[in-house]
């Protein structure tokens, strides 16, 4: 397969499957004329990135997955681990996502909104508090 065929069958745009080669989580053979020939386990290696990326996983943790998953002789434990250490990554940015709501909502409340020039969101975005 070409690089269009895989981009188009793993859902994954041709600059990040070029990105992807370029940093070792994919290594297609090349033909004799130098273009990439995508096999299928290519194809199966792109689609698990895309999943796994799709769960914000970064690429280093994508590498270790992939890693993990090609190793026949894993321990469960260990992909359980990454996955544990992820999802606590995910519960701390929701947390600051929801205090950064809960702020934020709290100033809008506070601003009037009208032809006043005093403003709260801007005083506090001004103090830094």
């Amino acid at each position: 397969m070409n690089i269009g065929e895989v981009a188009t069958r793993s859902g994954l745009p041709a600059k990040t499957i070029r990105y992807y080669e370029d940093i070792g989580l994919v290594t297609p053979p090349r033909d004799t004329n130098g273009y990439r020939a995508f096999r299928e386990a290519d194809l199966h290696k792109l689609a698990f990135l895309a999943r796994a990326r799709a769960l914000g996983f970064s690429i280093e943790e994508c590498r270790l997955l992939m890693g993990l998953y090609e190793d026949e002789s894993r321990a469960s434990a260990d992909v359980k681990q990454l996955a544990l250490e992820h999802l606590a990554s995910i519960d701390d940015k929701i947390a600051q996502l929801q205090g950064m709501r809960a702020t934020l909502s709290t100033l809008v409340q506070a601003c009037h909104g009208d032809d006043r020039p005093d403003c709260p969101i801007l005083q506090d975005l001004a103090e830094g508090s």
